[in-house]
């Protein structure tokens, strides 16, 4: 059995653990700029319609009585490690989704058993950490996951063991893994609009929509999902990037900012004994358009004085035009475990494509 734990609007139910008074309260989490977003709102700001990468300005107009509280990182990095220490107790493996979601692999073969594991650890949770839990059980990862989602806020769902595909075909198309706006649209010119009438699809129409991904897609539909938890998911990069409060066009200024996302990445790094060998930046320009560049050096490294330089000259190669910067971001991939000495060498690669931070 697996089951998925998410603790409920993670950051915002952080604030309200440590100051009591925000309970009960619309709350956002989020930074102060010009251009700060929504990163969280608690339970109590959604009947407003506020929403996570909401713009603040506009949160603030749907509820003039919001409390934002600025965001604490530390923090969350503690609870997280309070709360999966828990997930771990009694379970076969865990795997992180991220700060505040996990999968678990329950040793059991029962419903009830596992039912009862994910009853206990929520209440551990509520009592040990005074975090609220969601959860979801099932023999499969989507469905736990999906199950865990219609919990919220605090509840737990099970879904027996061959039941996965009744329970899935009323559900909205969008539901599935790898199902994204653009798809949902394209099956809806096709008049498919639920689970259920994807997985009645015939070999022709699957291939016709999707391609040798869509008998995949298709099992999923189905309720057949053979993914275990991976517990030991090697981390594939570590990146660092920020939004400008007011676009940039100061060159100097975008050295001295990839100066600092280096150190960030690089002291990132060293905490995890990590080292890599290829170094990217990821530019957002004026018009929300992305450009990415990256470069390799001969050896894996942490050094923030190679990682900068490494940054500074994808910069140098980056095409911005007439176009300011809105957001810079730096990476490190390929990343292996801290065996090695640092060399500086750099052979470029030109033909790199944007990242995305994690």
């Amino acid at each position: 059995m697996i089951a998925h734990f998410d603790l409920d609007a993670f950051y915002a139910s952080v604030a309200q653990l440590d100051d009591p008074s925000l309970r009960g309260r619309p709350l956002a989490i989020s930074g102060s700029s010009r251009r700060a977003v929504v990163l969280t709102a608690s339970y109590e700001a959604r009947p407003f319609g506020i929403r996570s990468a909401m713009p603040l300005y506009r949160a603030r107009e749907l509820c003039p009585q919001l409390v934002v509280v600025a965001p604490n990182s530390a923090r969350y990095r503690e609870v997280s490690r309070a709360c999966f220490a828990i997930f771990e107790a009694g379970a076969h493996a865990v795997e992180g989704l991220s700060l505040d979601e996990a999968f678990v692999d329950v040793p059991t073969d029962s419903l009830d058993a596992a039912v009862d594991y994910a009853r206990g650890v929520r209440e551990r949770v509520r009592a040990e950490v005074g975090m609220p839990v969601s959860a979801g059980v099932s023999t499969q990862k989507m469905v736990a996951k999906i199950a865990c989602d219609e919990a919220k806020p605090n509840g737990l769902k099970a879904i027996p063991a061959g039941s996965e595909a009744e329970y899935l075909a009323p559900m909205p198309v969008g539901r599935l893994w790898g199902v994204g706006p653009k798809t949902q649209l394209r099956l809806a010119a096709e008049r498919i609009e639920t689970i259920g009438q994807l997985a009645a699809l015939g070999d022709d129409a699957i291939l016709r929509l999707f391609g040798r991904w869509g008998r995949e897609l298709r099992e999923l539909a189905r309720g057949n999902d053979t993914r275990k938890v991976e517990p030991d998911r090697e981390t594939s990069s570590v990146s660092s990037e920020t939004t400008f409060e007011y676009d940039v066009r100061d060159v100097a200024e975008m050295h001295r900012t990839l100066s600092e996302l280096s150190v960030d990445v690089a002291e990132r790094l060293a905490k995890y004994g990590l080292r890599g060998t290829t170094i990217g930046i990821k530019i957002k320009r004026d018009d929300f358009t992305i450009v990415g560049r990256q470069t390799s050096v001969a050896e894996p490294t942490r050094d923030a004085r190679i990682i900068e330089a490494a940054a500074g000259r994808c910069l140098e190669r980056s095409t911005l035009g007439s176009h300011a910067v809105r957001l810079l971001g730096v990476r490190v991939a390929s990343i292996t475990e801290d065996t090695s000495e640092q060399m500086s060498m750099f052979v470029a690669q030109e033909n790199a494509t944007p990242f995305e931070g994690v």
